[in-house]
């Protein structure tokens, strides 16, 4: 099996994938789907709290896979506002492999050798340097658990979010949620994947910071 090779010296390092294994949970049964949610009103309550949300952060384990492709990373993401957001992904020893900000009339991408990259477009410049395709502006919804821009999506017997399905040009993204962080209020995403076709990302959050 062969290792993608990024531009830069192997942008992103591989992880062992022992290390990094992101096993799934039982998924609740199905509650609510689409717009029915409109009528469920503990829903409707979830939502509120976490669009109350105003900044948070979130670090972990991210893997991505496409075909015979993988990479494995720890990551880190904060979101500030509507304009300010932030994801970085490292190696085994700390050092960074990736770093985007995305910032008011700004977007920044460091690479592993230090070199900074300029864009309006933080997706595709993210691709043109690793070959990774992550859907960033819905992420930054996905991560806490709200749809983003889909409105096909199915809640569990908990009325929290358990699967989302996003439209897009090159696919859908279909999102999984796999379990969810209990231990705090608003309950947040703790294992969550994506698939698009043969494309993977998962992650698994380690811990939460939240401001509201």
């Amino acid at each position: 099996m062969r290792s993608r090779i990024f531009p830069t010296k192997s942008l992103l390092r591989l992880l062992p994938l022992a290390a990094l294994l992101l096993s799934a949970c039982n998924l609740n049964n199905i509650q609510t789907q689409g717009s029915a949610s409109d009528n469920d009103v503990q829903w409707q309550s979830r939502q509120q709290a976490l669009n109350k949300i105003s900044q948070y952060e979130t670090r972990g384990a991210f893997a991505y896979i496409e075909g015979t492709y993988k990479t494995y990373a720890r990551f880190y993401w904060q979101d500030k506002d509507t304009d300010r957001y932030r994801l970085l992904l490292t190696n085994p020893l700390g050092t960074t492999e990736l770093d985007l900000n995305v910032m008011p009339g700004v977007i920044e991408v460091t690479d592993n050798g230090g070199k900074k990259y300029y864009s309006d477009n933080p997706t595709e410049m993210i691709y043109q340097l690793t070959g990774m395709v992550i859907p960033l502006k819905n992420l930054r919804a996905w991560l806490i658990g709200l749809p983003g821009d889909a409105t096909d999506f199915e809640l569990d017997a908990n009325h929290l979010l358990k699967s989302v399905t996003w439209p897009t040009p090159e696919g859908d993204w279909v999102v999984t949620y796999q379990s969810y962080d209990t231990a705090i209020t608003p309950n947040l995403p703790q294992r969550l994947e994506l698939k698009q076709g043969e494309r993977t990302i998962k992650l698994k959050m380690d811990n939460w910071d939240i401001q509201q």
